[in-house]
């Protein structure tokens, strides 16, 4: 077995053991609250993991071969593990959070005051989608941010950052509760909002699934091994160069925290580009492993592991 493949199966497994427990769930209470058949459901969703899987080689593959930013094989190590994370917390997360946004986007229409919400249900759809990627990218921002500076969190983006490559497939390595978490708090201001929710009819539906379905195309196109740039507009949408900072492991690490719009970096002082320059390295430094922090923060001793560095690079 792969030493990585070996290290990532713990992992794997407690993903797997989450989805069992999902879908048991869905197939008991999802049908009452979304309608259809849960297996019907769920069945499609894999299937759709598996063509728009199909699309993103398509498209990503020879693009970080014609604008490769690093030299690096498409048979990479670690591939199989990520194409598991793939599929887990494709369907971890929308067997998960179906359910409590359409109950919040339910809960706001009770209490949120009926005009505002006549009134956003008149906006032109583009407007509403505008306004629903900039409030969800709000929630993203601090739920990220969160996820990076209390160690109790960390511990479960970290995984995330343990790739010492970059490429557009390290975008599904996560953890499920790192995904639910920064989906949820994104996904629930856009329902509370009145601009969309899983549940709603119209063009609520629409505009909540056009959000999503940019929010995680972006995301996969920020973690690509691409060189490019996109000169003025980086100052108001987020780049490979941008994301790819984020992940730096040595250099400004905990900076660049938007998905989709930096200007929340800016605005909260987490912004870091320097000019024409890209990140030396990538992964997790020994100091910011997260069981280092965690022993820091409660004065207890680390364990040796966390010594090591995040990942074997060959």
């Amino acid at each position: 077995m792969h030493p990585e493949l070996k290290r990532q199966l713990p992992t794997l497994l407690n993903q797997l053991a989450w989805l069992l427990a999902m879908l048991l769930i869905y197939f008991f209470v999802a049908p009452g609250f979304v309608g259809g058949s849960a297996v019907q459901r769920v069945v499609l969703n894999a299937m759709n993991l598996g063509i728009w899987l199909f699309l993103l080689v398509a498209v990503f593959v020879p693009i970080e071969r014609l604008f490769a930013l690093n030299r690096q094989p498409i048979l990479r190590p670690n591939l199989l593990v990520d194409l598991g994370y793939y599929f887990l917390t494709g369907l971890i997360p929308t067997l998960v959070l179906t359910i409590p946004i359409a109950l919040l986007a339910a809960i706001a229409r009770e209490i949120v005051p009926a005009g505002y919400l006549l009134w956003v249900a008149a906006l032109p759809v583009g407007i509403k989608i505008a306004g629903a990627l900039v409030i969800g990218e709000l929630g993203f921002y601090w739920a990220h941010r969160a996820m990076h500076q209390v160690p109790g969190l960390w511990q479960w983006h970290a995984p995330h950052h343990e790739p010492v490559r970059m490429d557009w497939l390290v975008n599904s390595r996560a953890h499920p509760i790192d995904i639910i978490f920064t989906r949820m708090c994104g996904l629930t201001l856009v329902a509370i909002s009145g601009f969309g929710s899983p549940g709603a009819s119209g063009s609520g539906r629409l505009v909540f699934e056009i959000v999503l379905f940019a929010s995680i195309f972006w995301a996969f196109l920020i973690h690509a091994n691409v060189k490019w740039r996109f000169g003025p507009l980086e100052q108001i949408i987020s780049s490979p160069r941008f994301h790819h900072w984020h992940h730096s492991r040595d250099d400004h690490p905990n900076h660049n925290y938007a998905s989709m719009l930096p200007v929340f970096d800016r605005l909260f002082g987490t912004y870091h580009m320097p000019r024409g320059a890209w990140p030396p390295n990538y992964g997790i430094a020994p100091e910011n492993r997260p069981e280092v922090l965690i022993a820091a923060r409660y004065g207890l001793s680390a364990p040796e592991a966390a010594q090591t560095k995040s990942e074997d690079p060959a």
